[in-house]
């Protein structure tokens, strides 16, 4: 085989980089994990961890990712920080070009994870992971009893608010039209839960409290009018984008730019790989992406095997 500088190339350092770290490392593969930023992605600014297998009493997300970034190291994990700018992808050996340099490698797992889409209102970020959130699967628990606002239309905003309604007390839901978009099964519970209070033809404009969420700004688009309401958390469902910018068009990505992948975590190219919350699937959890990356890191393995 040709020199390469490494077997595998992960880009993305969240729970799904860090395990296919592992996992690679482990089988004492030549490895490099390259991260934008720091090791976790979105679960570093994740209060409170309460739904991954091991830790009865939850665990905060920046505990969590350090314990499995020094897991990942134990066994060697090199983890460089830097940003992919471009691939070439059209040869067996594929070239990743980073910010200062160009690497080699036999195998690819994209594990760069996705993002809430945002409002750009005041609050949002500096409550974001403190009562803002964009997952009531991860976060509802904590709204036991109490009032939260959510804020969206569609299938996922509708779904999630019903799903809220099992903790909290009430569910201010915000839309900015009149009736709700989501499928009518959906509306039609949504519309009979009385739980939820509908403000429509309304926007969200502000999140404020000390350290947490306490009260949230609404505007009435048509009137003009605007209401401060106490509310504990803000959940938010615009949608969400995968980190997948530098991929262009060299995989097969669906409609809404996230990677197609088959049950090996098989990307359209051969030895390249897509874990975690960057590939088309029905769960964006911590346990869903490590459960990938176990499987990608795997699969990446046979591959270089083959070869």
């Amino acid at each position: 085989m040709k020199n390469v500088d490494y077997d595998i190339v992960i880009i993305g350092g969240g729970p799904a980089g860090l395990t296919a770290g592992l996992y690679a490392a482990r089988a004492r593969l030549n490895v490099i994990l390259v991260e934008k930023l720091a090791p976790g992605g979105q679960v570093l600014v994740t209060d409170r961890v309460e739904n991954y297998p091991g830790f009865p009493d939850g665990i905060s997300g920046f505990e969590l990712v350090q314990k499995m970034t020094e897991q990942a190291k134990q066994f060697d994990l090199v983890i460089e920080n830097n940003e992919v700018l471009s691939m070439d992808l059209s040869d067996q050996v594929k070239t990743v070009r980073l910010s200062d340099k160009t690497i080699t490698a036999h195998a690819i797992v994209i594990a760069t994870g996705a993002s809430p889409r945002k409002l750009g209102i005041p609050g949002e970020d500096v409550f974001f992971g403190k009562g803002v959130s964009s997952c009531a699967t991860c976060d509802g628990p904590f709204y036991r009893d109490r009032v939260v606002a959510a804020v969206g239309g569609g299938d996922t905003a509708v779904q999630e608010s019903i799903f809220l309604t099992k903790f909290a007390k009430k569910v201010y839901l915000i839309h900015r039209r009149d009736e709700l978009r989501a499928t009518g099964i959906l509306r039609e519970r949504a519309l009979a839960n009385d739980k939820i209070e509908f403000l429509w033809d309304s926007v969200l404009t502000g999140i404020q409290g000390l350290t947490n969420v306490e009260k949230i700004t609404v505007k009435n688009v048509k009137s003009g009018d605007t209401k401060s309401l106490a509310a504990d958390g803000c959940f938010i469902w615009i949608g969400i984008r995968p980190n997948a910018d530098f991929l262009g068009d060299l995989v097969r990505r669906d409609e809404f730019g996230f990677v197609v992948v088959n049950s090996n975590m098989e990307t359209s190219v051969p030895g390249v790989f897509a874990a975690g919350d960057v590939r088309v699937t029905p769960l964006r959890q911590i346990v869903t992406a490590v459960g990938d990356a176990g499987i990608a890191a795997f699969s990446a393995e046979h591959y270089i095997e083959s070869l």
